[in-house]
């Protein structure tokens, strides 16, 4: 009798790769992709670039053709929403009423857009990216619209501003914190920032929340906390994310902010993985549990979910690394420097390109580069190594970084 298949739910970048990586082991079972959208599983991180400045087609998108899908025998369940799951019965309920028995179940739910809870917050032209579909709606109001109010200076609002800046438009930041990435980056980086988009033209607003938003003759009118009023034609809403964790909850999975998995991706039931942005997991860099919001994470977390499935007994050990493309400097990040009690500044803050070396207790533990790629490359095969360098060496122009990598 044939084996019930293994359910992914979630076809995201994780899940993705773990249909992919299931396949590549030799796993020649029944495999279910179950996604919410009606769009071929596709990467996210373009939305707020390439693809909302026009420049990237829709097809280039998607991780695989649709002849990918029928070549691996992937059952794609797309456009449909899981309602609940029966760990009992190892089964998942669809929200149409179909169900999936399932041998082995991977969670790999994601997150959704974090909403603004102020008046006015779901008026038409308050915008947020999340889907295909949110970015390019998005991109056909740019062109319609003249003043773009982005509300959150993280990584999201600042690319969108600097696509917004690149059409020409009028561009206004308001964001929270007293300064921008404030969540991610070192007040070294984020005045480098600061300084980019002030000098392309976008006012930004620090410190700032907003009161309320309303409708008045056409424009949108956001109060301030300081009383102030900003007239926008549309607005672009980046304040973070909130991991998908309600399937989990409900089933009675642990959670806590994300759904909580160990070093193999495994959860508390033995039949169950998850993997991606939605996950809660002890990072051995850090030291600490944290959950990560990249693609580096969600591929590499996938592969070992996969592994787990197939009873192979691999963990899961991989420096965290993110990037973001604003204007034409290309931010790379090895490591989370949070923590550090120590830095140095390799090469000239400016737009030609710099490092920020971050440490802890005398090691290196992270890494900022602007437009420095091969500074990129060695901070993280030297993290992977589990080796450092001096501050001095770390600084210094002269000293050969990526032949110390290979060392």
């Amino acid at each position: 009798m044939r084996k019930p298949p293994v359910v992914v739910i979630g076809a995201g970048q994780a899940g993705m790769q773990i249909c992919d990586s299931l396949r590549k082991s030799g796993y020649e079972g029944g495999l279910v992709l179950v996604g919410e959208e009606p769009a071929l599983p596709y990467q996210r991180p373009p939305l707020s670039k390439q693809f909302l400045k026009g420049s990237l087609d829709p097809e280039r998108l998607q991780f695989r053709p649709a002849e990918y899908y029928v070549k691996n025998a992937v059952d794609l369940r797309l456009d449909q929403r899981v309602a609940a799951i029966d760990r009992q019965r190892r089964c998942v309920e669809l929200a149409d009423g179909d169900a999936i028995v399932y041998e082995k179940l991977a969670l790999a739910t994601g997150t959704r857009v974090r909403l603004l809870q102020c008046p006015g917050a779901g008026l038409d032209g308050v915008h947020y990216i999340r889907t295909v579909e949110d970015s390019r709606k998005l991109r056909d109001r740019l062109a319609a619209s003249q003043r773009v109010a982005v509300i959150g200076g993280g990584f999201i609002g600042l690319e969108v501003a600097a696509i917004a800046r690149a059409l020409g438009k009028t561009v206004i930041v308001v964001e929270a914190m007293e300064r921008l990435m404030a969540r991610a980056l070192s007040p070294i980086v984020s005045d480098f920032y600061a300084m980019l988009h002030r000098e392309r033209g976008v006012e930004l607003l620090l410190e700032q929340t907003v009161q309320s938003i309303r409708r008045d003759k056409g424009s949108l009118l956001i109060e301030t906390g300081d009383g102030r009023t900003l007239e926008a034609d549309i607005i672009v809403a980046g304040i973070g994310v909130v991991p998908n964790v309600e399937l989990a909850e409900e089933c009675g999975l642990e959670c806590r902010n994300g759904i909580v998995v160990d070093s193999r991706a495994g959860t508390r039931d033995p039949n169950i993985v998850a993997a991606g942005d939605c996950t809660m997991h002890h990072n051995g860099f850090l030291e600490r549990e944290i959950r990560l919001e990249s693609v580096q994470n969600a591929v590499d977390q996938a592969k070992i979910a996969a592994a787990t499935l197939c009873g192979e007994d691999k963990t899961y050990h991989q420096v965290p690394w993110f990037w973001s493309d604003q204007y034409d400097i290309k931010l790379q990040m090895a490591g989370v420097g949070s923590s550090y009690d120590e830095h140095v500044v390799r090469g000239e803050i400016g737009i030609d390109g710099f490092s920020v070396f971050y440490y802890r207790n005398g090691r290196l533990i992270a890494a900022d580069s602007i437009n420095r790629p091969a500074d990129h490359m060695a901070c993280r095969k030297l993290l992977a190594k589990g080796k450092s360098l001096t501050l001095d060496e770390a600084g210094d122009l002269e000293f050969n970084l990526v032949q110390a990598a290979k060392a």
